[in-house]
């Protein structure tokens, strides 16, 4: 069975660039046209990531192949950000992890007992800010996967996480991470001989999963960013009156995709060259977390 696990909707919220982020959504991608594109790409399941929501459910629970998931954005305990796919939830957990979501051991310590299954997205992009080796040592504890093929990320990218999950004895996820509808289903998650989405789920959760699909590049990554400029102005015309800015998309999507390169190379050699331990705190932390952090 096959299934794109990171894809993004109109639910997902305002853009982060400070100026953009009042008048431009992270996505315009129509839940509906998602599952449909997808379905018509060969995907035997389907979800939707969105940014901390749900919303997507109403369109799409009346379909017995889709389920909810979300991507959660969450502060580790160095201080950095980094962003959680969660696979499989309820209303009910969606409420639970959002509470959690800026203490990552409270929030790993609910869905270690709630028996979910995450990964950590896009580990050497500097979309979320900064790293420390320390946000790695966590992962290595205790998250059970990580993306390893991601549809927006250059190839470089995704090598090294593919190799850092090998590493580490990850589950190796793949995903499209598409914010415009052009890019859904560019890169997906198979577990072969799963006949349903619990079987498919257990394949996730045994490493028996095969990330599959293209890397991201410029072309895509300045194709994408165009499409969403060009929804913005259609549900905001007045926003045409930026539209010579437009002309700028280019020279900022090649400044992001060094930015992006260089990051991913600085990170991917400081992990691969050290030897750090788990920093002292980790189990004092993960003991205050099932004290602390209570749950009903």
């Amino acid at each position: 069975m096959k299934c794109d696990l990171h894809v993004h909707s109109i639910h997902s919220g305002m853009c982060t660039v400070p100026l953009l982020k009042r008048i431009c959504r992270e996505s315009y991608n129509d839940p509906l046209e998602v599952y449909s594109i997808l379905k018509r790409k060969g995907m035997d399941l389907v979800t939707l990531t969105d940014h901390d929501s749900i919303g997507a459910a109403e369109s799409l629970r009346c379909y017995a192949d889709f389920f909810l998931s979300e991507e959660v954005t969450c502060l580790m305990p160095s201080g950095t950000t980094a962003h959680i796919g969660v696979f499989d939830i309820t209303e009910r957990q969606h409420i639970e992890i959002q509470r959690r979501r800026d203490d990552f051991v409270c929030l790993l310590a609910y869905l270690t007992e709630r028996r979910l299954f995450f990964s950590i997205n896009h580990i050497f992009s500097s979309l979320t800010g900064r790293r420390t080796l320390d946000d790695f040592a966590w992962v290595e504890a205790y998250v059970p996967a990580l993306e390893a093929c991601s549809g927006q990320m250059l190839t470089f990218h995704n090598r090294q996480a593919a190799q850092l999950a090998r590493r580490m004895g990850k589950a190796a996820l793949g995903g499209s991470d598409s914010h415009a509808i052009r890019s859904v289903g560019a890169a997906y998650t198979e577990v072969r001989r799963a006949r349903d989405k619990g079987e498919f789920l257990a394949g996730l959760r045994a490493n028996a999963a095969v990330a599959h699909g293209a890397s991201g590049g410029y072309l895509r990554l300045t194709r994408d960013v165009l499409w969403i400029t060009a929804k913005m102005f259609q549900e905001r015309p007045w926003t045409l009156l930026f539209s010579p800015l437009a002309l700028l998309v280019p020279v900022a999507t090649m400044a992001t995709l060094l930015d992006e390169s260089l990051f991913a190379r600085r990170w991917s050699a400081r992990v691969n060259a050290s030897q750090k331990a788990r920093p002292e705190s980790m189990e004092s932390l993960m003991s205050r977390a099932v004290e602390v952090c209570a749950w009903p």
